[in-house]
């Protein structure tokens, strides 16, 4: 189980060179720090929580396509 878990984290492992990846992370770390001192506090700020907001929207949404599946099942089931 942990193997599974260890893969689906590192999809590139053996594929790409452990320095290209390691070197891509830093980069990105890079990139992210300098949005972040490109902007003020409260953008970054307020990007999360919209961030957020979107994800809990998206989770709203499959939460109701769960529901309307089930409902239709139990609809189904009864007839």
């Amino acid at each position: 189980m942990a193997e599974q878990t260890t893969r689906k984290n590192k999809p590139f492992e053996g594929k790409i060179p452990e320095e290209v990846r390691e070197h891509a992370k830093a980069a990105r770390q890079e990139m992210y720090a300098c949005i972040e001192a490109l902007f003020p506090p409260e953008f970054m700020e307020h990007r999360h929580k919209a961030r957020k907001e979107m994800l809990l929207a998206w989770r709203s949404m499959i939460d109701t396509a769960i529901n309307r599946m089930e409902e239709h099942e139990k609809k189904a089931r009864a007839v």
